[in-house]
Formats: C-alpha cells, sequence, structure tokens
C-alpha cells in the first residue's frame, strides 16, 4: 500500500475509491474495504480510500472531545495488512470543509484520485454544510464519467454499530468484546519513558508507555494482559491504567511490567496489544499488599498466556 498526504503525488491510473474515517477499521469496514479491493482487481482498477485527518469534529468543533480507536498511523498500519493501493490522507482544515460538492467531485475525486468508481454509503454526505447526498454524487457520476456503487444500510448499519460498541466496550473494560468486532488486538502505541521506579522496588520493573495523542481512547482504568512485538519477538506482560491509588499518585499513568524481559527501551516507541483484562485499579492498605496482589495478577497472566 502507498500512502499519499499529497494529492499531486497520485498515480494516473483508473480508481475505485471509497470515502471515510474508518476509525477502528473494524470488520464492519473490513468487509467494504474488501469489497474495494475485489472490484479493483477485478475492473483493473487501483484501490483507493479517502480518509480525513484531524477528524472533521476536531475541526469543526473545537469543544468536541471525540476520542478515536486508532492514532492516524495505527490506521494506517492495519490498512496496509489488508491489500489496499493506496491511503490518500487529506488534511482536513476549515477551508476544505467550505468546499462545494461539485468542486470536491470535480477537483478531487475526478481530477486528482481518477475515479471511475465510488463505492459509497447510502447515507454518506458530502461539499459544504454537507448538504449533498448519493442521488447528487450519481448525477455528478454522469456529468463527469465515473459510476455510484451503493453501500446498503444493513452493511452501514454493521459499521456504526461496531464503532459504538467498540468504543463502549472499551469504555467498560470489556477488551474481548473489543477485539472481536475489531477482528484485532486492540493496541495502545507510545513512547517508553522512565517512571518513579516503583515497579522496581517492587520487584515489578515497569515501562511507562507515553501516548502522544490525546485524541486516542484509553480503555477504562485496570490490569490488563498485554502483548508487544520487540525486535521481532512477542512479549508478554501485564500492564496497568490507572492513577497508583495505594501511592497516593495524581495523574493517569500507562505501565507495562513485560515477563522474562531485560532489555533497555527506553525512548523506543512500541505498541502495546491489548488481550484480556484482569481486574479493576484498587487501592491497597499497604505497598506490601499490592505487591501480593501483583503476584497474583501475574500468575493470572502466565497461565493466560500459557493457554494461547
Amino acid at each position: 500500500m502507498k500512502t499519499r498526504r499529497n494529492l499531486n503525488t497520485l498515480p494516473n491510473n483508473q480508481t475505485v475509491v471509497t470515502i471515510g474515517t474508518f476509525d477502528g477499521v473494524h470488520i464492519g469496514h473490513q468487509k467494504i474495504i474488501k469489497r474495494l479491493i475485489n472490484t479493483g482487481k477485478l475492473e483493473g482498477l487501483q484501490s483507493v480510500i479517502l480518509t480525513f485527518f484531524p477528524h472533521p469534529r476536531m475541526v469543526l468543533q473545537k469543544d468536541s472531545d471525540i476520542k478515536l480507536i486508532n492514532t492516524i498511523d495505527e490506521r494506517q498500519d492495519i490498512l496496509d495488512d489488508l491489500g489496499l493501493d493506496y491511503l490518500v490522507i487529506k488534511k482536513f482544515t476549515h477551508e476544505f470543509s467550505r468546499l462545494s460538492a461539485e468542486d470536491f467531485v470535480k477537483n478531487i475525486l475526478v481530477d486528482k484520485l481518477k475515479a471511475k468508481k465510488v463505492i459509497i454509503g447510502y447515507d454518506h454526505r458530502f461539499g459544504r454544510n454537507r448538504n449533498a447526498d448519493i442521488n447528487d454524487l450519481k448525477t455528478f457520476g454522469g456529468i463527469f464519467g465515473f459510476e455510484v456503487e451503493e453501500i446498503s444500510v444493513e452493511d452501514i448499519d454493521d459499521v456504526a454499530v461496531s464503532s459504538t460498541k467498540i468504543r463502549k466496550a472499551l469504555n467498560e473494560g470489556d477488551i474481548e468484546m473489543a477485539n472481536a468486532f475489531l477482528g484485532y488486538h486492540f493496541m495502545l502505541t507510545g513512547k517508553v519513558t522512565k517512571g518513579k521506579g516503583l515497579g522496581k522496588k517492587l520487584g515489578f520493573p515497569t515501562a511507562n508507555i507515553e501516548i502522544e495523542e490525546t485524541y486516542k481512547i484509553i480503555p477504562k482504568q485496570g490490569s490488563y494482559i498485554v502483548k508487544a512485538l520487540i525486535k521481532d519477538k512477542p512479549v508478554y506482560g501485564m500492564m496497568n491504567i490507572g492513577m497508583n491509588p495505594t501511592v497516593n499518585g495524581e495523574t493517569q499513568t500507562i505501565e507495562v511490567h513485560f515477563f522474562d524481559f531485560d532489555e533497555d527501551i527506553y525512548g523506543k516507541t512500541i505498541q502495546i496489544d491489548l488481550l484480556h483484562r484482569i481486574r479493576d485499579e484498587e487501592k491497597f492498605e499497604s505497598v506490601e499488599a499490592l505487591k501480593l496482589q501483583l503476584g497474583k495478577d501475574k500468575n493470572t497472566a502466565l497461565e493466560y498466556v500459557s493457554n494461547l
């Protein structure tokens, strides 16, 4: 897959295009993307996803507290694995939001993307104030020479329900449900930084994960069984998301204790896949009680991993 952020660097081949944010790239999205890719192969067209970043709500609603399932880099990596030809990431700005429907179709879909076919949801709206719909797109298709293939209400409902359920599951700590809808493990990607060293004193040294993207959804606080790929090798561990109430922590941290691992990864950016939730975060009566619980958590995690 080739990624383009500049619309002037696209190929001259004719394309089949779909448009959307595709946050999560979950099983509903994947169904549409496979349809896009198969159409491209059958009709000799390059398959293209046109997506937007920042998310339009981040730009148009400054007080929006929207949280996304993927960072833009995570979304790119997931799409890369699906066999797409091109991912086009268009920077969403106020100026772009004021583009008329006809100018969007002519200048971007036709002139830049060379669209021969557009696969789009029945409820898709576009152009200034989102005042154009799929019927307008079909009219433009007749004018500019591209076909519009409509995604049914059933398929669109699958996508909408999945996104809603994934966010709800993550907020409730139901990582298994979230992963089932995603079709892969929910991930957190961040830089490994030094913490206060409490984990090391307890015999459970941790890597603090600092996530730069404030729009990324963070699951419910608690302990999780996780996996990371470090130097192409899978490494398992347990992760705590929370405030560290036993030691009067004041800010939320994300800390991972890796099993049978003793390499310096400070400053590295790593992806943490969440496999299973162990328990809620608790305030223990003493540091010793916390240490005892961490030992139990580790045993739980090792048993889970041994059954994978």
